[in-house]
């Protein structure tokens, strides 16, 4: 059996999905499993066992790209189609590459398109979201987890060696902290610049941590402003890494300080130690699995969801740099302890 699974569009639902795309291949063993997104996912699965191949998608809407997206499809030759993505998109892709049982939930009115369609589970927003992929996988299959399936992802040997490398080639020396100070998608998930800054000179100068900014081009700008006031004494790798290597280098560091962010749950699912700091959304259902959080408690108006803050950004700002550090220092500590 041919299984294509339409995969998500955004690192963090990627990495999310990762228990999903294991117990499938649990449920279906004998399956050849491809999974087809965004040209980026061959960077965090490209050294995972549980899927057999990744076929590149595209992201537009214009009749071109569905064309494109289901001439790739028909060329697989599917037995079934599974959509972890809610679009309508989607869903019909699939029914226009002509693949035979297509699954996936009721949304966007397209359960027209889909043989096998599921509701949205009750709890949806009340629990982690990787159980949402989960029990699309379990519905579709008949078959149940008999506990949730590890997020870990594998990073080979030589992307870890690769890391290792590059992180010596820049000066970086242990402990390793790098930083996560963007999010492609929110300004009101930004915690300030200033107090990552704080962080990373306390670092520097009380634990002889060496500092990385990682992300994407997106947020070279804002690493620059935490760089400047460090005093420069970091370096800002944000824009200058595929995706591919920033997971070498995250398999690689012994801490990861961040905003809720892509990054953080590959550092998590990588299983170095990291920490995110949670303001406007919601780490119930998207904490990184493995990893620590820090929020302000007592805030009424988080999680909103709000790309913006429409008042004073009070769930982030309240999050002071000292309390992010002592945390920081404690899962360092614990570390090393470890002989890690």
């Amino acid at each position: 059996m041919r299984i294509v699974v339409q995969g998500t569009n955004w690192i963090g639902d990627a990495v999310m999905s990762i228990p999903a795309l294991r117990f499938l291949r649990e449920a279906r063993p004998e399956a050849h499993i491809t999974l087809f997104t965004r040209p980026w996912a061959e960077g965090v699965f490209g050294d995972c066992d549980f899927i057999d191949e990744i076929l590149p998608s595209q992201s537009g809407t214009k009749t071109k790209d569905l064309a494109t997206d289901a001439k790739t499809l028909r060329k697989g030759g599917f037995d079934a189609g599974l959509l972890l993505t809610n679009s309508f998109r989607t869903a019909f892709v699939l029914r226009l590459a002509g693949i035979r049982e297509r699954v996936g939930y009721a949304n966007e009115g397209r359960s027209f398109l889909l043989t096998r369609s599921f509701e949205f589970p009750d709890w949806k927003n009340q629990r982690h979201e990787s159980g949402f992929y989960l029990n699309l996988v379990e519905s579709w299959t008949g078959k149940i987890a008999a506990e949730t399936p590890s997020a870990v992802i594998d990073v080979s040997q030589a992307r870890r060696d690769e890391a290792r490398l590059l992180l010596s080639e820049i000066g970086a020396a242990q402990p390793i902290v790098a930083l996560g100070v963007g999010s492609q998608n929110s300004r009101a998930k930004r915690w300030p610049t200033e107090h990552f800054a704080e962080v990373a000179k306390r670092m520097i100068e009380e634990r002889g941590a060496s500092i990385v900014l990682l992300g994407s081009e997106s947020e070279h700008e804002v690493a620059e402003r935490v760089l400047e006031i460090c005093g420069g004494r970091a370096v800002n790798l944000c824009g200058k890494t595929t995706l591919s290597s920033a997971v070498g280098i995250l398999a690689t560091v012994d801490l990861f300080i961040s905003n809720d962010m892509g990054l953080a749950h590959i550092a998590a699912a990588t299983q170095t130690p990291s920490l995110t700091i949670f303001g406007p959304t919601n780490p119930l259902t998207t904490k990184p699995f493995g990893g620590e959080i820090i929020k302000e408690e007592g805030i009424d108006c988080a999680p909103c969801m709000l790309r913006d803050c429409p008042i004073d950004h009070r769930c982030m700002t309240r999050i002071t740099a000292s309390e992010v550090f002592e945390k920081a220092c404690g899962m360092l500590s614990e570390r090393f302890l470890d002989g890690i």
